[in-house]
Order: C-alpha cells, then structure tokens, then sequence
C-alpha cells in the first residue's frame, strides 16, 4: 500500500527556514505529479507548490513563490519543500500528495494524501 509520510515540520521564528520531506514508505507506484499542499486552522486545504516527475516542472502558488522550492529525489523516492523567508502566514499543517493524472488535477482528484507535519512560525 502506498503511504506517504512527511517529516521535517517545526516551531520557528519568522525569518527562518524549514525542510520537509515526503518519502513512500510503502509500495512503490508511479506518479506524474507530486504536490504540496497546507491547511491553517479555520481555513481550506490550499494548494502550495507541485513538481512533474517526467520534466521536474516546477508551479508555486503566489504566496509562496520566491520563498519556496520543491524539487524531488528519485533515488531516495522523496520530495522536499524548502521554506525560506517564513513568516506566521505560513502556519498550518503541510501535506503532500501524489498524482497519477499527467496534467495538474483539481484538488479532490489527488490519488495519496500524507498525514502531514506542522509547521508554526512566531513573529
């Protein structure tokens, strides 16, 4: 069974940066697209960031472009987020999520969901 797992969440001060990772811990699969995603208390799943395995496309929501960098690992079957620049807007519970569509699927259409990691930034 597929299962991603995410790790590397935190309490930081704004300014500062953060990795997390999104590792299968279980049955190997074939995905086109991989994504991250955060949800803050009272407010709806939005979308973060997302990376096509066949190109290593990259596409970041507004609010996190510039600050934040998705890329993958083939070989460990990972993907990381680095978070820079974060300030309190970016509290929430980051999940990722993996795809088997080749084009960019709405956000109810994603195959796998992580049980996600928080993240917290104090001003």
């Amino acid at each position: 069974q597929v299962q991603l797992v995410e790790s590397g969440g935190g309490l930081v001060q704004a300014g500062d940066s953060l990795r997390l990772s999104c590792a299968n811990s279980g049955r190997a699969f074939s995905y086109n697209i991989m994504g991250w995603f955060r949800q803050a208390p009272g407010k709806e799943r939005e979308f973060v960031a997302s990376i096509r395995r066949s190109s290593d496309s990259t596409y970041y929501a507004d609010s996190v472009k510039g600050r934040f960098t998705i890329s993958r690992d083939g070989a460990k079957n990972t993907v990381y987020l680095q978070m820079n620049t974060l300030n309190p807007e970016d509290t929430a519970v980051y999940y990722c999520a993996a795809a088997f569509r080749a084009t960019m699927p709405s956000e109810d259409a994603w195959d796998y969901w992580g049980q996600g990691t928080q993240v917290t930034v104090s001003s």
